[in-house]
């Protein structure tokens, strides 16, 4: 398809057809070639956060990646549940920290739990994100919120609080693998060539939110103009031109890629097009040294262009493996070759 910029060739889509009867609960992905990243921000700083593209998201490169079917939603509290009750899987966020693993914590500090958005009740700066996020004694994929919430009634909605082992022990029991971030980028710009958005180039589309997102003022305050506030079930918005639901807000997605914000640049460093890449051997965050992270996409309800606009598709994220919050969860690939796995989803 024809190009939304200057910097984006156009997208060559494989043109074979499916290897077979799709997967319960995924859609073919066909693989194909694509230019990669984001479009330089125009008269403002390259590492500005808001309506701009990150940094790390560039240079734009060239990447050919294979077909593999892929989740049409993110895995749901529904599906997490079904594996757990399969193999009694206990997930970070539900065990006691060792001491031997945080040398010098207070052993009051050494409780099980999770991090969650908990917005102060006024207007503050934007410089410290502690501000509204907090570690809650508790937190986990069972109670969201902490010890007093549960997931009943939200059987469709994303599982979350999700540390990077707990989504590889969940695609294994299931079959299917983390997306590397090249794959997870092809999925989500649905054969359009370097649209800001999975749907276009404009945030609403007739006056319509496509995504859930923040709203309001950031972070103390959400309008709730796009109907819901907070997580949302999956599939409330469009799908996108392959058959993906939530693949801009809602919440993050784990992907299998180390986090460095050079990657990009190393790999047109080695040629004109990138074939089929998982990503560097290590990570590198120059904010955090010598912690090592994994790659986030697809923003979540809390992106807004006042502070984090990373459901712009080109732009990334990153986390460190053992840490969840209540807004990062999964969605799972399986190779053509891949037989179906325990779930069947």
């Amino acid at each position: 398809m024809a190009s939304a910029t200057p910097q984006f060739a156009a997208t060559v889509t494989n043109v074979a057809a499916p290897p077979g009867p799709a997967p319960d609960g995924m859609a073919w992905i066909p693989g194909g070639e694509f230019s990669m990243g984001a479009a330089e921000p125009h008269g403002q700083d390259a590492n500005v956060v808001g309506m701009q593209a990150t940094g790390d998201s560039r240079p734009i490169h060239r990447v050919r990646v294979h077909g593999f079917w892929m989740d049409k939603t993110e895995v749901t509290n529904r599906e997490f549940a079904k594996f757990v009750k399969a193999t009694g899987y206990v997930t970070v966020a539900e065990r006691v920290p060792r001491a031997e693993d945080f040398p010098g914590a207070p052993p009051e500090n050494l409780v099980a739990g999770s991090v969650v958005f908990s917005p102060p009740d006024h207007a503050v700066p934007l410089d410290n994100h502690y501000q509204w996020w907090s570690y809650v004694h508790g937190a986990n994929w069972r109670h969201p919120a902490g010890a007093g919430s549960d997931i009943k009634g939200h059987e469709d909605y994303p599982v979350v609080h999700v540390a990077y082992e707990d989504a590889e022990a969940f695609a294994k029991w299931a079959g299917k693998r983390l997306p590397t971030e090249a794959e997870w980028e092809f999925a989500a710009r649905g054969g359009v060539a370097g649209a800001l958005y999975p749907w276009g180039n404009d945030f609403l589309r007739d006056g319509h939110y496509m995504a859930n997102t923040h709203q309001g003022h950031f972070p103390n305050e959400d309008s709730h103009a796009d109907a819901h506030g907070g997580i949302a079930p999956v599939a409330q918005y469009p799908a996108n031109g392959y058959g993906l639901y939530d693949v801009a807000g809602n919440v993050w997605e784990w992907t299998s890629d180390w986090y460095r914000p050079d990657y990009y640049a190393a790999l047109l460093h080695e040629g004109d097009v990138a074939d089929n890449p998982k990503g560097p051997d290590s990570s590198n965050d120059p904010s955090e040294p010598g912690v090592a992270k994994r790659v986030h996409r697809g923003g979540s309800f809390l992106c807004t262009e006042q502070y984090c606009s990373r459901y712009m598709v080109g732009t990334r994220g990153k986390g460190e493996p053992s840490t969840g919050t209540n807004h990062l969860g999964i969605r799972l690939v399986k190779d053509p070759s891949v037989q179906t796995g325990s779930t069947g989803r």
